[in-house]
């Protein structure tokens, strides 16, 4: 079976507590109960707990869980929360018996990774960190791998964070073996340790002549920009094929998001072949996925890249480059070169500020450009797909957005 679950609690024995998604709803509603059934402090007279008793405790966020007992302390007890699986020393007039709710099964699961040996036997507190640091309070993929003979030991799980297998990383950070070599070969290699130099995969593109909304998320010149299809709206599942549907259901922000958290574990770009795939790190501390395009200084080395899904470029050192995980090349690219058609350079432009790399166009041409479309809900219609992808570009007010630069008479019309 697989599921979503969040990670609620990784053990000091590297247990995962994981609580599925369709779990939450009444687990929620029990806590509703719980926090309207126990109001006001906890047992302050003499008590003589023992180990494996009910209760409620009185959480640090002043809300009552349900725990249990696991170990008798003098003044205080150790509990662990039986929704959450973690353990907290809790003093005793913070606690509560209850048998109440002991017939609702505890709404987290203890886990452990399939076929997976920690290095040492168990696993080292490093490791623990690790695992704490990456998953805590996050969204996974679960796969049921065994069920346990006793249903309250840990159940076997296949796990997997934006496409990634926890055993594989885990693996490659050398803190376990995974006995899953398979699992480990395909999951943990990342783009460019083959031979064969992989790609990302092109997008889907509405028919020729239907309307789409879109964004320009870059701008070369006034006629060559990068757009992709606007995420406000509804219309990604429209044009989306079945070849494009992925049965991952971790979307590209998700997958993006774990990678950043995992980057200092990926390793840096070692190969710089053309077009490489390869995460690259932008102005903003983020990493995003990118193509090597050439080598622009040898010392010390500079990359000339190109983020994908923008379509905007980077000079970059080695250092801002890393290897990208296979799973994230499972997603089309974002942004798409095209062409607007309708317009031209203006014959009689005098602006003397040119465009360095498109010289027939003035540099006020492109920042009107820049006004035209920027923030804008935009709408396009393809009206060639070969040689080069060509559209005609509307504004919000359902206009082509030349139409501006030629009533500044910075462009003409092409016909």
């Amino acid at each position: 079976k697989i599921f979503q679950a969040t990670v609620s609690c990784i053990g000091g024995d590297g247990t995962i507590y994981i609580i599925p998604k369709s779990f939450e709803m009444a687990l929620s509603r029990l806590m509703t109960e719980i926090q309207n059934t126990f109001r006001g402090l906890g047992l302050l007279i003499p008590y003589c707990w023992k180990k494996g008793e009910a209760c409620v405790v009185r959480g640090s966020d002043t809300m009552w869980y349900r725990g249990k007992v696991v170990e008798v302390c003098n003044s205080t007890l150790q509990v662990q929360y039986v929704d959450r699986g973690y353990i907290e020393s809790i003093p005793q007039c913070h606690l509560y018996p209850t048998t109440f709710y002991n017939d609702i099964p505890p709404f987290c699961i203890p886990c452990q990774l399939y076929k997976t040996l920690p290095i040492g036997s168990s696993w080292q507190q490093d490791a623990v960190g690790c695992l704490q640091e990456l998953l805590t309070n996050e969204e996974v993929e679960i796969h049921v791998e065994k069920l346990p003979d006793n249903p309250w030991d840990k159940l076997s799980i296949s796990l997997y964070f934006g496409g990634i297998s926890l055993s594989s990383f885990m693996a490659h950070q050398r803190y376990c073996v995974a006995e899953d070599c398979q699992d480990v070969q395909k999951l943990g290699l990342f783009a460019g340790d083959t031979c064969v130099l992989p790609s990302y995969m092109s997008p889907p593109l509405p028919v020729p002549g239907d309307p789409f909304p879109v964004i320009v998320t870059h701008l070369v010149s006034p006629k060559e920009v990068y757009i992709c299809v606007d995420p406000r709206e509804n219309f990604t599942k429209q044009i989306a094929t079945e070849g494009a549907a992925s049965s991952d259901s971790e979307s590209l922000d998700e997958a993006l998001k774990w990678c950043n958290k995992i980057v200092e574990s990926l390793p840096l770009l070692t190969n710089f072949e053309k077009e490489m795939p390869c995460l690259a790190e932008y102005v903003d501390g983020l990493w995003y996925r990118a193509k090597l395009l050439s080598v622009i200084q040898l010392v010390p080395v500079q990359i000339l890249v190109q983020f994908v899904d923008y379509g905007t470029y980077l000079v970059a050192p080695t250092n801002r480059l890393r290897h990208i995980p296979y799973c994230l090349l499972k997603y089309p690219v974002q942004a798409v070169r095209v062409l607007l058609a309708g317009f031209k350079p203006a014959s009689d432009d005098k602006n003397m500020k040119r465009i360095p790399y498109s010289p027939e166009w003035s540099l006020n041409a492109l920042w009107a450009m820049v006004d035209c479309v920027e923030g804008k809900r935009l709408s396009a219609s393809i009206l060639t797909l070969s040689p080069e992808v060509t559209i005609s570009l509307y504004g919000d007010d359902k206009n082509l957005v030349h139409l501006k630069l030629i009533e500044m008479g910075l462009a003409e019309l092409d016909e």
